[in-house]
């Protein structure tokens, strides 16, 4: 009830469950779909005193909250994490649809080199399926790296542009630079960023971050090592022609 009431507080409709016991599967949705429910548990490997919890939804927002519910569960059960263990996550989406404002979107960003087949095949027809050049290292479960390969074509570039509703126009304004940069043969390229702060917490085994940073920022969002934010002197303001208002002042 515990877990139904937490899936509900992340978005989904409900929690679902089966137990796998030594006379066969027990589950309050077992007369609806036993077929469906011994599936699952086969492909999960579940095994006697084992708990499958699931549920239905936006494929999305479902992992979203189904992985807040592997979190809670780990965190409580205090399940120790033994060694280290390397994934590596490929094939992102390129696009995704912003429900908000009716469009296809980039996943992750639209210089992002998407997967030239999968543009070919399905760009005009079903863009959501298409795959792209991104690549996530996680490690521990946690995310330590992220990276991409990116757009070296203008061809490529402007059709992306024109997939995720940007006119000719709106790019050449925003980045015709990079379109004209296009035309003198840029190299492929890609890179990766780690999260150093991350892999050192995964290291030593700390739950957060903020216990392997020297200076950590506050709640306040204060740097106690550099002061920061500091205060701002009236010939810095008169340069940058800013005005300081009190929060108050509505005039």
């Amino acid at each position: 009830d515990e877990y139904t009431a937490f899936a509900k507080e992340s978005g989904l409709g409900g929690l679902m469950w089966a137990k796998v016991e030594n006379d066969g599967l027990k589950s309050s949705i077992l007369k609806h779909c036993p077929d469906e429910l011994a599936r699952v548990s086969s492909l999960l490997k579940a095994e006697e005193g084992d708990l499958i919890l699931f549920s239905i939804g936006e494929s999305t927002s479902l992992s979203k909250a189904l992985g807040q519910i592997r979190g809670k569960i780990i965190r409580e059960e205090e399940i120790e994490v033994e060694g280290f263990d390397f994934l590596w996550v490929t094939d992102f989406p390129m696009f995704s649809y912003n429900s908000e404002e009716g469009r296809i979107e980039a996943e992750h960003h639209p210089f992002t080199m998407p997967d030239l087949e999968d543009l070919e095949k399905y760009a005009e027809t079903d863009p959501l399926r298409v795959r792209s050049k991104a690549y996530d290292l996680v490690l521990n479960g946690y995310e330590v790296a992220s990276g991409s390969v990116r757009i070296h074509r203008r061809d490529i570039q402007s059709r992306v542009f024109d997939l995720i509703g940007l006119t000719r126009e709106e790019a050449t304004e925003k980045f015709g630079y990079l379109l004209e940069a296009f035309k003198f043969g840029p190299p492929p390229h890609a890179g990766i960023a780690p999260g150093l702060d991350r892999i050192v917490a995964i290291i030593v085994g700390a739950q957060s971050i903020r216990e392997v940073i020297a200076f950590p920022k506050v709640a306040s969002g204060a740097d106690l090592m550099t002061s920061a934010p500091s205060e701002v002197s009236r010939k810095q303001l008169d340069l940058l022609k800013l005005q300081v208002r009190d929060a108050g002042d509505q005039n």
